[in-house]
């Protein structure tokens, strides 16, 4: 323990200072992030048509002109993936004896069509206080600052006690697609060695007017599993149409499917973050957050808190159908009707498990349900919340929002965490990036982030890396 607080009042005072929140204009080394964060969002790194391994070869560049040498940068491409590419760097540490620290982010986005957009994705655009792009702030935002943080420490002669590591991977956001996370936990496990590693996973809360509610760091995540749902038929024609239709099975099968409401789960952590959550939450929805917390079985309290999208995901294992294809002419009976159904899986509860519920939900024999791969181990318990790991973020955060909790939370969403855990890299989402109450549009239209959450989260991220970099 005194080891860790001097490491904390040492890498405090090789800050050069915190600010508070963001109010006036950009200082200049924000402008320089800026920069970075530009190019690195305004790179195209779709799975249809960009290329991560091409904003990888621009991040390397960065690194390579802050004097990083060659051997401190590897790139990496798995053979077949040729624009699936990603890059990890070190910055080497004093002491042989401290295992290194890794920062975790992944550079693919979630696919955007300009047509539904109402600005490009593809440029960012600063407008009423926000960043506008896809990838603005998953997870370009952290992938940013993890290369911005690398060039500082570079630029100011930091010398860290461990090992900073830092990987940049691609595959995140597509199930089926080749993950580099995956590919380094696999195929390069001593390149990323580390005693734990920092990644998205949760930032902070903002109210209706903007002010920070709470600082959150991730305690579990949920497990994702995509399922199809399938109908074939003989098809014929249109002419000689037949109850026995392969859309009509399927549309049935989802609506029952989407009447069904899993049962309510917790775990420690998220039984304690509503408890926390509640009183600052304050209203209707406050006041079910702490008779949930009280009482789990609370139904009423319950029908309040789903009308969240964000605190339902943490209340039960969630199943929605999220892509649909049938027929194959306009004036034929289909003879094949699919659907993909994405569920996120509370801990404790198996794949087969939800399978089985979903085949039961359908109650069509001519409904078939199977699984769709598995991307990647089910994580049998969160990483430990040490004072190693919670003194840094509450020292650092003291300075940038006092006063405001930190709360750990079960994470809904599926990050790269899940690759790193299983082979003994305990992985901590946390970002210090608040997010406005509608999820920012992440994965949807017109991604966002606020400026001042952009640029608070990068003072923080540093701060907390600089504090862990020279522990013991």
């Amino acid at each position: 323990m005194r080891a860790m607080l001097m490491a904390t009042a040492l890498g405090l005072a090789l800050l050069p200072g915190l600010a508070g929140a963001q109010t006036a204009a950009p200082r200049p080394d924000q402008l320089a992030f800026r920069a970075l964060y530009k190019e690195l969002v305004e790179t195209n790194t779709e799975l249809s048509s960009g290329s991560c391994t091409a904003a990888a070869v621009k991040m390397a560049a960065r690194l390579k002109a802050a004097g990083y040498a060659d051997a401190d940068l590897h790139p990496f491409a798995a053979p077949g993936h040729p624009a699936e590419g990603g890059l990890v760097a070190v910055l080497k540490g004093t002491d042989p004896r401290a295992r290194p620290m890794l920062l975790l982010a992944h550079i693919d986005v979630v696919e955007a069509k300009r047509e539904d957009w109402a600005r490009d994705p593809f440029t960012l655009i600063e407008e009423g206080g926000y960043f506008y792009a896809r990838g603005s702030s998953d997870d370009k935002a952290e992938a940013s600052v993890w290369v911005d943080t690398l060039i500082r420490f570079r630029q100011e002669g930091f010398h860290p006690r461990r090992d900073v590591k830092m990987a940049l991977t691609c595959g995140e956001e597509t199930a089926s697609a080749f993950n580099g996370a995956g590919y380094l936990a696999t195929h390069e496990r001593d390149l990323i060695d580390a005693a734990f590693a920092l990644n998205e996973g949760a930032g902070g809360r903002l109210d209706a007017s903007g002010k920070p509610i709470a600082l959150n760091i991730e305690a579990g995540e949920k497990y994702p599993q995509d399922y199809r749902l399938e109908v074939t038929n003989p098809g014929g024609h249109s002419s000689r149409p037949s109850k026995d239709n392969a859309i009509y099975h399927l549309a049935g099968a989802l609506v029952r499917i989407s009447q069904y409401d899993f049962p309510l789960e917790y775990t420690d952590a998220s039984r304690a973050y509503f408890a926390a959550m509640g009183p600052l939450v304050g209203g209707q929805m406050g006041a079910a957050m702490t008779a949930l917390a009280r009482d789990g079985a609370d139904q009423k309290a319950a029908e309040v808190v789903e009308t969240d999208p964000g605190y339902n995901g943490m209340l039960h294992t969630t199943c929605v159908a999220t892509m649909l294809d049938g027929g194959h002419a306009t004036n034929a009976l289909p003879q094949r009707a699919r659907a993909n159904i994405n569920c996120r899986i509370f801990p404790g509860t198996s794949v087969e498990q939800v399978r089985a519920r979903l085949e039961a939900l359908a109650a069509d024999p001519k409904v078939s349900v199977t699984v769709l791969g598995a991307r990647s181990e089910v994580t049998k318990a969160p990483p430990p919340l040490t004072p190693q790991i919670m003194k840094p973020i509450e020292t650092v955060a003291a300075k940038i929002w006092p006063g405001v909790p930190i709360i750990p939370v079960l994470t809904a969403g599926a990050t790269d965490g899940a690759f790193m855990s299983p082979v003994g890299i305990p992985t901590y989402g946390v970002t210090g990036m608040f997010g406005d109450p509608d999820g920012n549009g992440v994965h949807g239209l017109n991604e966002r982030i606020r400026v001042s959450s952009l640029y608070n989260g990068r003072d923080f991220l540093y701060g907390l890396v600089k504090i862990y970099a020279m522990q013991p």
